[in-house]
């Protein structure tokens, strides 16, 4: 039962009543009937990421998707289906191999279903749109126990809500993605000294306005790990950081990298044409199960020359190897979705920062919290109200979001105890189910 308990971050310690493991959607039908007519608090784990720890509960019934990880592929109309255990990984070792992709994400290992039902940045993004942009149709095993597919075409509203709403709206057994020729990709890791951090962040600012949309490159802050292309002296130091990736023409990508190299020499980088999923995967082993994790997120509109002076000071002090941060270009092919399109509520921004503090020794979690809280601190007055719902609470849908789970609440039924995990406030008595993780 403790395996079955644990989930990605460490720091989350909590004790199920029951963990049910589906292996169809009528196991899932099933389990959401027991947990409302038990009164048990319900999470929903898809690919299990969730840093906030939705994904889990206690005394409640945790519905764990991971042996529901299929993925079908029509080459021919450019589709996939994806069941609601997959994770990235699964979804690109199936896609790969005719030459197609969707936006999804930055690492590998995280759940297909979560990450789109947030919104779904990645690298990808500014030429295909988010995640949930590509998302065609999901099947849903909503409060009342019933199966639904909700798309354009059925339950619209409910479809609206799900594309960037959080998943609080039901168990996302399947959903159907549409897919771009994508193959292979150029890009990789480009590490630069801290002296040209400032001049790294205002070039990304500037050349990310028109550049073209298959670039989808982001600056970070990353301690050099051990890895081959990184001078064994220079191991264990912080560095800003550029992951570029070009998705176009691969033989392109040499010239499309160009500006970027003209900013500073670099200390060392591992870049050149690589397989798509190689590059959505790379980072993978920064961040295995089992760390402690604290996440802050803003989305920025303008990345001013204050936000960019907060960066400064406060990036280059990360507290172990594996924190980061990234800030993610959200223009391009996300801004041509209207904001009332999809629950995502962020269509005017242009970046999205994450600080991802993520270290192994839990005796370290206030040295790590502190670091996250006061560079957090620093940025949100250069940066929207609220944040990216996959990582932390962000901007609540509005009201069309709060009144679906009522207009889906079971006839008969009395005051429900199926509880949200994430923050979309509901209206009096909804029946809502937990948050996929």
């Amino acid at each position: 039962m403790r395996h079955a308990q644990a989930v990605y971050n460490a720091m989350i310690d909590r004790y199920p009543r029951v963990v049910v493991r589906p292996v169809n959607a009528g196991d899932a039908m099933a389990a959401v009937d027991f947990a409302r007519d038990t009164g048990a608090d319900l999470a929903v784990r898809g690919g299990g990421h969730s840093v906030p720890g939705f994904g889990t509960c206690d005394d409640g019934v945790v519905i764990d998707l991971s042996a529901m990880r299929g993925v079908r592929v029509d080459p021919e109309n450019r589709v996939a289906w994806a069941e609601g255990g997959a994770t990235w990984g699964d979804f690109n070792a199936a896609t790969h191999a005719f030459g197609l992709a969707t936006t999804g994400g930055i690492i590998s290992t995280t759940g297909v279903s979560g990450l789109t039902l947030g919104g779904g940045i990645g690298y990808l993004d500014r030429g295909a749109g988010l995640s949930c942009d590509n998302l065609v149709s999901a099947d849903v095993v909503t409060a009342d126990g019933r199966f639904r597919t909700a798309s354009e075409h059925e339950n619209e509203d409910l479809f609206w809500a799900l594309r960037g709403g959080g998943g609080n709206f039901g168990v996302v057994v399947s959903l159907a993605f549409r897919l771009h020729p994508v193959r292979d990709v150029y890009g990789g890791p480009m590490l630069f000294e801290l002296e040209h951090a400032a001049d790294l962040l205002r070039f990304y600012r500037e050349f990310i306005v028109d550049a073209p949309e298959q670039f989808g490159g982001f600056p970070a802050f990353q301690i050099a790990p051990p890895l081959p292309f990184i001078p064994e002296e220079r191991q264990g130091e912080p560095f800003a950081l550029f992951v570029a990736c070009w998705s176009g023409p691969v033989e392109e990508g040499e010239q499309a990298l160009k500006p970027l190299r003209e900013v500073a020499p670099t200390v060392a980088e591992h870049v050149g044409p690589m397989p798509y999923p190689a590059l959505n995967s790379a980072f993978d082993g920064l961040v295995p199960p089992g760390l402690q994790h604290y996440w802050k997120a803003n989305f920025v509109t303008e990345l001013t020359d204050d936000a960019i002076a907060a960066h400064v000071a406060h990036g280059p002090r990360l507290p172990a190897l594996n924190s980061t941060m990234h800030i993610y270009p959200i223009n391009g092919a996300c801004h041509r979705v209207s904001p009332d399109e999809t629950a995502f509520a962020y269509r005017d921004a242009n970046f999205a920062a994450v600080i991802a503090g993520m270290w192994p020794d839990p005796a370290r979690n206030d040295e790590g919290i502190r670091w996250v809280r006061d560079y957090y601190a620093a940025i949100a007055p250069h940066s929207e109200e609220g944040g990216y719902v996959n990582l932390h609470g962000g901007r609540r849908p509005g009201p069309r979001a709060r009144e679906l789970p009522r207009q889906l609440r079971p006839p008969g039924r009395g005051e429900e105890t199926v509880r949200p995990g994430q923050p979309v406030p509901p209206q009096p008595e909804h029946p809502a189910v937990g948050r996929h993780a």
